[in-house]
């Protein structure tokens, strides 16, 4: 029973957020702290801002639909990207995930080639561009492998942690219960390592769309690396901040594709337990 006190104040009104929930506040706060930054940075581009150096949202915009969407080689160049980006990151979680359970499925496996795989890690992988260009010329096939080289390592080293978190008294069990390489891949490595996997796919994305990116910066005639080059070299931001934008908008398409496919094996792992 709720006891009430004589001449108790009434509880304080939460004003704008009031009978709101937790969710829709942060939603609510995301987007007002979004739009502010607009509006300061709109105000920035028209008032102090350098025009060969800053434009405003009002002309990124204006030059997404008036010099970007209407440039037939442009649009090409970012479709190409785009499928070079998505070829890349596939062959990085396929290529990831292999080499993380062949590495992480025994102690010795793991102790001989997981330090190998960190030293490989900390290797700048720009310095290696040449060595691309070498042997996949300048060609797609040079960004995808470029993209890989850089997608991959996330996933792989990811992978290989999330089965060192693995219970030993699991794999003890599952081997006892006759459990064959499948069952215990399935039923026990995969369910403990989710986490620690779809971490390594939103890393892997940032970095293949990265490794894609700098390719076209520097060896490539296509694509959007090569047109943000273009305009960068002219100071024509405005055009410079659209592609910026479209790149924004692939990375959030495939980070939302990740999101989804995450909250399906999540739910597929509740269910196991």
């Amino acid at each position: 029973m709720a006891v009430t006190h004589a001449g108790a104040s009434p509880r304080p009104s939460q004003g704008l957020f009031s009978g709101m929930s937790r969710r829709s506040r942060v939603t609510w706060t995301r987007w007002g702290v979004f739009i502010a930054l607009l509006i300061a940075w709109e105000i920035y581009g028209q008032t102090l801002a350098n025009p060969r150096l800053i434009s405003g949202p009002s002309a990124i915009v204006h030059a997404l639909f008036t010099e970007i969407l209407p440039d037939s080689q442009i649009v090409s160049a970012i479709i190409q990207s785009f499928w070079e980006v998505i070829v890349a990151y596939v062959l990085s979680i396929v290529i990831g995930v292999a080499l993380g359970l062949a590495i992480g499925w025994g102690n010795f496996t793991r102790r001989s080639f997981y330090p190998i795989v960190l030293l490989l890690y900390a290797i700048p992988q720009v310095i290696l561009l040449p060595l691309f260009v070498l042997i996949f010329g300048i060609g797609p096939a040079c960004k995808i492998a470029f993209g890989v080289s850089h997608g991959f390592f996330p996933i792989l080293v990811n992978v290989i942690a999330g089965m060192r978190n693995v219970n030993p008294l699991y794999l003890r069990g599952a081997k006892s219960m006759g459990g064959t390489s499948l069952d215990i891949a399935r039923h026990v490595y995969f369910p403990h390592m989710v986490p620690s996997l779809f971490t390594g796919l939103r890393l892997g994305m940032t970095m293949t769309l990265l490794g894609v990116i700098l390719a076209e910066l520097y060896v490539s005639i296509q694509g959007i690396g090569y047109w943000t080059k273009v305009f960068a070299e002219t100071f024509d931001p405005a055009p410079l901040f659209a592609l910026i934008v479209i790149l924004a908008l692939m990375a959030i398409i495939l980070n939302e594709l990740v999101r989804v496919a995450e909250r399906r094996f999540t739910r597929w792992r509740t269910q196991q337990h």
